[in-house]
């Protein structure tokens, strides 16, 4: 599929500062303001103590244009380029406000934030975004951006500009499918959604119900109730890249797709399951990361994503507390609270990408897990921060602090956490019969460690913590918890952490 049909509105590069074919112009640094509007500003600064810190929209007589004025506020040191994603998201919502369809944004250059430009011009593009239903339905009254004209004053204005045209591309499909609510995005109605997109790729998709019982017993102890449901039924939608030349490294990467959380035979209770659709946001940034992946092609990097499908439906046929469920690495584990589905329906997909890397002796591999797991990493880190944890292996290779420094100068920080010796012991099983405990029965925000024990859980549960620092085949795992930064209902998805992966393993 052309990118031009998986972006917002059209995008057009201006090389110079014309104003022709647009209907307003956008400003939001107020030290970066064309020379043709200089004057104008210091006029309303003179009798407008608050122009520097609202928003504003006037007519510029020397322009002949209406002006949107979203100024980036006053920055401390603590501030990230953020700051500057956000102006450019309130300059177009103020555009949309204001019936404007074909707005130039003044992209400034910042000294302090050298991706400012790049961050910019993502931000703009997150506002116009419309969810897939509203474009489906075609009942959308308001108008709507039809072209985002940019103005980048940089030698290197072609390439930033490329650059936000594929990012943009992997982050509109990652919220398509975020978004997307429990009907629109079912399980079967994401791989529909997906196999058109990825003609490119190999995939293979697994639902067939006595195969993912005999293969993925875990990912089948959650799809159990759901499976008495057609429409509901879950998958495993597995996407791989193969380079034209021989790979140098692989990364294999696992997404929480749960379409619905109720929260099982645990079920939610107290109005805390809106916003559950949203639990698939994980396998929504890896199904956005094959997007750039499909687009980048890179020459020697091997990729794989499983997206683990889901709904967590209650009924007669759910899971419950106390079953002893064998894993696809051969582990007993006992169900401590079916709400603890995440950890679930990604491990056994996680011990395929580690029997791949074996089979196939896969080079330099890395393993990953996305999800919106725990609303302990949420109240750890905060809304709008991921969570980074290494096992030994990536640890060593300092990998969640590079992921880290990407994601600072990206717009999509992170915070690190680390393994610990009682992460494991939480997990292990209690009384004979039992190898693995799966989760307490207390919510992760009042569990000591919450977002922490599920990484240790999933590393035990397949068979990862027999390729730590002293086996024979060192592999590589990071979990990321994404549950502050995804997107909080009912904002809109973020599609992070993709912009922070491509630029820590795609780009040399």
């Amino acid at each position: 599929m052309g990118i031009e049909k998986i972006l917002p509105c059209t995008l057009r590069l201006n090389k110079l500062m014309s104003l022709a074919g647009n209907d307003c112009l956008c400003i939001i640094d107020r030290d970066a303001v064309p020379n043709e509007l200089k004057a104008i500003f210091e006029e309303h600064r003179k009798f407008d103590k608050s122009f520097d810190s609202s928003i504003s929209c006037f007519k510029a007589p020397n322009v002949d244009q209406p002006v949107v004025y979203a100024p980036v506020p006053e920055l401390t040191d603590y501030d990230d380029v953020r700051s500057y994603q956000e102006a450019a998201k309130r300059s177009m919502e103020k555009v949309l406000k204001a019936g404007f369809q074909t707005p130039l944004l003044f992209v400034p250059k910042v000294k302090r934030f050298p991706e400012a430009e790049l961050c910019t011009v993502l931000g703009a593009l997150e506002q116009l975004y419309v969810p897939i239903q509203l474009r489906e339905a075609g009942t959308l009254k308001d108008p709507r951006v039809t072209t985002l004209s940019v103005q980048i004053d940089d030698p290197k204005a072609e390439a930033i500009f490329q650059e936000a045209l594929v990012l943009e591309a992997g982050r509109f499909v990652a919220r398509d499918i975020g978004v997307g609510d429990p009907e629109r995005m079912t399980p079967i109605q994401v791989e529909k959604y997906i196999k058109p997109l990825f003609e490119k790729l190999n995939v293979n998709v697994i639902s067939d119900s006595k195969v993912l019982e005999k293969e993925y017993p875990l990912f089948a102890a959650v799809n159990r109730a759901a499976d008495a449901v057609e429409r509901h039924r879950g998958r495993i939608i597995f996407l791989e890249y193969k380079p034209p030349k021989p790979a140098r490294k692989t990364l294999m990467l696992v997404g929480k797709g749960v379409t619905y959380d109720t929260g099982g035979a645990d079920i939610k209770a107290g109005g805390v399951m809106a916003g559950m659709s949203r639990d698939k946001c994980g396998a929504a940034a890896a199904a956005g990361f094959m997007q750039v992946v499909s687009q980048l092609q890179p020459d020697d990097i091997h990729v794989v994503a499983a997206l683990c499908m889901v709904r967590n439906s209650v009924g007669e046929e759910c899971y419950v507390a106390d079953e002893v469920i064998t894993s696809r690495a051969g582990l007993h584990v006992r169900i401590g609270n079916t709400d603890a589905e995440g950890r679930m329906c990604m491990t056994d997909a996680l011990c395929r990408m580690k029997e791949l890397v074996v089979e196939q002796n896969l080079p330099d591999p890395h393993l990953f897990t996305i999800a919106t797991l725990t609303g302990h990493a949420f109240i750890s880190a905060g809304e709008g921060q991921s969570i980074a944890i290494d096992n030994s292996v990536a640890h060593r290779e300092d990998h969640a602090r590079r992921l880290q420094a990407a994601g600072q100068a990206f717009g999509e920080p992170f915070e690190v956490s680390i393994l610990r010796p009682s992460d494991f012991s939480f997990n292990a099983g209690k009384v004979i019969g039992e190898d693995l405990v799966q989760a307490n029965n207390a919510p992760s925000v009042r569990t000591p460690r919450g977002h922490q024990v599920p990484a240790a859980f999933m590393i035990k549960a397949s068979g990862l913590d027999k390729h730590g620092l002293d086996s024979k085949l060192p592999i590589k795992y990071t979990h990321i918890d994404i549950a502050g930064s995804a997107g909080e209902h009912p904002a809109m998805p973020t599609a992070a952490p993709l912009v922070s992966l491509v630029k820590t393993h795609l780009q040399k």
